[in-house]
C-alpha cells in the first residue's frame, strides 16, 4: 500500500517537474514594437535569438524598421520572456537620449530550475560590435 501511494504521489509530481527549465533550455520569448502609436501582435522570436537557462551570451536579433519609418517618432519594444509570460516594459530603441547604436542589456533571475523574472534596460553597443558589424546601423 505504502509503495502505491508513493507511485500516485511521483505520477501527480511529473508535470510540475517537466515544468523547470534545465541549462542549456532555450526560454520562449515574444516580442512587439509601437510606432506612431500603433503596436504590432506579439511576433516569437525564433531559437536562436532567445535567452538560453543559465547561460550568459549575446544575440543580435534583427528588428525591421516599422511601416512609414522616418525617424522623428520613438520605436519601442517589449518583450514576454518564458513560459509564465514575464513582461518586459517598453524600451526605446529609436529617439533616446543616445546617438549610438542600442543593445538590449537583458537579465534572467532564476533559482534552480526557476524563472523568477526578467530584466533589461537598453545600453550603448559597444564600438567593437559595430565594427564587427558593419551594416548593423541600417
Amino acid at each position: 500500500m505504502a509503495s502505491l501511494c508513493l507511485l500516485v504521489l511521483l505520477l501527480l509530481c511529473l508535470p510540475f517537474i517537466s515544468v523547470a527549465y534545465r541549462p542549456g533550455d532555450i526560454v520562449p520569448m515574444s516580442k512587439m514594437g509601437q510606432y506612431h502609436s500603433s503596436r504590432t501582435v506579439w511576433h516569437d522570436v525564433i531559437g536562436k535569438h532567445c535567452p538560453i537557462f543559465a547561460v550568459n551570451r549575446e544575440v543580435l536579433i534583427p528588428i525591421a524598421k516599422p511601416t512609414g519609418y522616418t525617424g522623428a517618432d520613438p520605436y519601442k519594444i517589449s518583450f514576454q520572456v518564458g513560459k509564465e509570460k514575464f513582461l518586459v516594459p517598453w524600451l526605446f530603441l529609436i529617439n533616446r537620449k543616445s546617438s549610438e547604436v542600442p543593445m538590449i542589456d537583458m537579465h534572467l533571475r532564476y533559482s534552480g530550475g526557476d524563472l523568477h523574472g526578467v530584466t533589461a534596460k537598453i545600453v550603448d553597443m559597444p564600438h567593437h560590435y559595430v565594427e564587427i558589424h558593419p551594416n548593423i546601423r541600417s
